[in-house]
């Protein structure tokens, strides 16, 4: 799946605001244009998208069933 289908799919399903899907969405557009980036600045990009993903920390905690959809690990 490429960024556009993948951008395609979030609009469809209103995902577009769960910010871990954003994350794929960025990683995605970043591998396919790495080929036009610098090391360096592929690495940079790669940096900001890690420290994103990390900024989110816990901030699904209580709310699995909301931000993942169904009962969280299958009613244990």
């Amino acid at each position: 799946m490429n960024s556009e289908e993948l951008a395609q799919y979030l609009e469809k399903t209103n995902s577009q605001f769960r910010p871990w899907l954003l994350v794929q969405l960025r990683l995605r557009k970043l591998q396919e244009i790495q080929d036009q980036l610098s090391a360096e600045e592929y690495e940079a990009r790669l940096a900001d998208i890690h420290q994103d993903l990390m900024n989110l920390g816990e901030w699904w905690v209580g709310q699995e069933d909301e931000a993942f959809g169904g009962s969280f690990l299958g009613g244990l």
